[in-house]
């Protein structure tokens, strides 16, 4: 859907595309109207193509009959992948590797973001507020699963959260009400990840800020998400279609200013490059808020809180496009400026 999106938005007299789709075992295919081929379960008509991991201008490659030969050249890559392999640093080192433009963060952001227990550290020693937290690893869940209620129960009341700590769009996470729970919510999320957050669980509203930039980023203002379940889970976000985003977010100007400006600041942080949606937790009995997680590469829809918080602050979903892939190449071209090379006396 993100993908359409953005296809549909780019201006042709600007733009060639050349979609790439990559298959649930992840193989790379391209050919004609890719994404019609998956939509309708016809992956079988479209090309193997690949790029090599080494300095080589963005070349994409086929192979026919045994021969590798040179399908075009790429100016720059749009990724719009969530989750494992797309968002978590994997396809960006690649990507790298090929000396390629692309959108978007890069290595060191991207995987830190997509680390819940690792962002959340990072957080905490730039002082900005996260809720507290605990991880495990998968593997001590036999024996050592009794140990790991008490110290997640440490944390303070129910309700807790549990979460694979690599992952995206709220898959494997679970409210846990009790102890029984909290035991199920473990085993759910042990099966996406061999490291396991627990997360202390407050009552909150969910705040976010679109940030878009590489050195100097800017923010926009913030939007709010009414889930319609318990938290803004899977099912919410993609399968009932019921949840509503309200923009601007009806909070007070205080509010406003300093999730923009954490946001900013927490962006710096992990080096984020291009775009980022940042997701706040503002409690409802304190007013306090609290960082939840930075999205590299948020929803991009038209209708997505990412694309619909700038088109509120002024920017509209095509000039969006046009100023991410600025920024893409922008930064490609400050990393080719730096020394690769260093001879030193030898």
């Amino acid at each position: 859907m993100s993908a359409r999106s953005v296809i549909s938005a780019l201006d042709p007299a600007r733009y060639t595309i050349t979609e790439i789709g990559i298959s649930k075992d992840g193989r790379w295919l391209s050919g004609s109207d890719v994404l019609a081929c998956y939509e309708g379960d016809r992956i079988e008509d479209l090309t193997p193509v690949f790029l090599l991991p080494e300095p080589d201008q963005g070349r994409l490659y086929i192979q026919s009959e045994g021969v590798i030969e040179v399908k075009t050249e790429l100016d720059v890559l749009f990724p719009v992948l969530h989750g494992t392999f797309g968002e978590d640093g994997s396809l960006q080192g690649l990507l790298e590797l090929a000396d390629a433009p692309y959108v978007g963060a890069g290595v060191l952001a991207s995987a830190v973001a997509m680390d819940k227990g690792l962002f959340k550290a990072l957080m905490r020693a730039h002082g900005i507020p996260v809720l507290d937290w605990v991880i495990f690893n998968a593997s001590g869940m036999g024996n050592g699963l009794g140990g790991m209620l008490e110290q997640a129960e440490r944390l303070g009341p129910y309700p807790l959260f549990t979460k694979p700590a690599n992952l995206g769009s709220s898959v494997g996470i679970s409210r846990c009400e009790n102890r029984s729970d909290l035991i199920e919510g473990l085993y759910e999320a042990a099966q996406y990840d061999r490291r396991i957050l627990v997360e202390l669980g407050i009552e909150a509203r969910e705040i976010e800020v679109s940030v878009l930039g590489n050195e100097e980023p800017q923010a926009s203002i913030a939007g709010e998400i009414v889930p319609n379940d318990a938290f803004y889970s899977y099912e919410a976000k993609y399968l009932k279609d019921t949840s509503e985003l309200i923009i601007p977010a009806p909070i007070d100007d205080e509010i406003m200013n300093r999730a923009r400006e954490v946001a900013v600041q927490s962006y710096q942080a992990i080096d984020g490059a291009g775009m980022a949606r940042v997701d706040f937790l503002l409690e409802r009995r304190s007013g306090d808020l609290y960082l939840n997680e930075i999205n590299t590469i948020p929803g991009f829809t038209q209708i997505s809180m990412y694309p619909k918080l700038w088109e509120a602050s002024g920017m509209p979903y095509s000039r969006l496009l046009n100023r991410l892939v600025d920024l893409a190449l922008e930064r490609h071209t400050q990393k080719q400026a730096l020394v690769r090379n260093y001879g030193g006396t030898r």
